[in-house]
């Protein structure tokens, strides 16, 4: 009979004890960038420069985050809002667009028999295998052509569907048992009805993960809003953050508002993944048969 004991329960107690330790140490090591990027927003600037690796302020001070909410006290005051709701709107209306269009995609390559659609998978498996970067200059001159240049709609229509997404989603709905989708149709519900009523609510796991990369994407997204933007109006947190670093915005190293403002930017993402772990992380089929 096969031990069915969990892995790390088959090695001796000082093994598992020091597995543990190692693992503590290499958590403390990926933690250590972010406590020191909280410490040094607390920090004044002279403190920062001259102490930059420190994680206790030597005056701890918030005047970098009251610097970037625009209540400075005369002192120049970052758009930090204007970054942030740019990123908020684009994100939305980005991740929205893609769980919307990713899945219906998915269904269509995974259950709908049209012509082409192996064609059509090739042609996305080739998409997927594209760098980014090859496609800037294209992505450029057809924003242009088409009159989205600098703008909502030319920062936000060309991410509304993922290869990426697709292929997660087509995989998924490709393993669903088709007993469930012609007990549906048995019953007189058409295609967008068995999508919508019967497939979908089956797809929370897949979902919440397409929903978590897609939001960490569009959030994260820089050279698409490089190349297809101009105004400071549109500027999000990352292409803000990057005229930011380069001195666009004043002089000096600044390091405590630079990281204050990186620190800010991070926290959706990270609340959001923390929020679903548990669905990004281990994935789960469930549903039923009719009999």
């Amino acid at each position: 009979m096969a031990d069915e004991r969990p892995v790390l329960g088959r090695f001796p107690r000082p093994a598992r004890i020091a597995g543990r330790l190692a693992l503590c140490a290499f958590a403390l090591l990926y933690v250590l960038p972010f406590l020191i990027q909280l410490a040094t927003s607390l920090k004044t600037d002279p403190d920062a420069a001259a102490h930059p690796m420190t994680l206790f302020p030597g005056n701890p001070t918030v005047a970098a985050y009251r610097r970037l909410f625009g209540a400075g006290g005369g002192v120049e005051s970052v758009p930090f809002l204007r970054w942030l709701g740019n990123s908020a709107f684009v994100t939305v209306a980005v991740t929205s667009g893609r769980v919307l269009f990713d899945s219906m995609a998915g269904y269509a390559l995974a259950r709908l028999p049209f012509a082409g659609r192996r064609t059509l998978f090739v042609f996305l498996l080739s998409a997927m295998s594209v760098p980014p970067v090859v496609l800037l200059i294209p992505k450029f001159l057809v924003l242009k052509s088409f009159g989205m240049f600098d703008s909502y709609s030319g920062m936000i229509t060309p991410l509304l569907v993922d290869a990426g997404g697709v292929f997660i989603m087509k995989q998924f709905f490709e393993s669903l048992p088709r007993e469930i989708e012609e007990a549906a149709r048995i019953d007189g519900a058409g295609v967008p009805r068995i999508f919508w009523s019967v497939v979908l609510p089956m797809s929370k796991a897949p979902l919440i993960t397409l929903t978590v990369l897609s939001f960490q994407g569009s959030w994260n997204e820089f050279t698409h809003f490089l190349v297809s933007t101009q105004s400071s109006r549109y500027d999000t947190l990352t292409t803000g953050l990057a005229h930011f670093v380069s001195g666009g915005l004043g002089g000096g190293t600044q390091y405590p508002l630079k990281l204050a403002a990186a620190l800010l930017s991070t926290l959706p993402v990270a609340a959001l993944f923390f929020c679903f772990q548990r669905y990004f992380v281990r994935g789960s089929n469930a549903g039923s048969v009719k009999e």
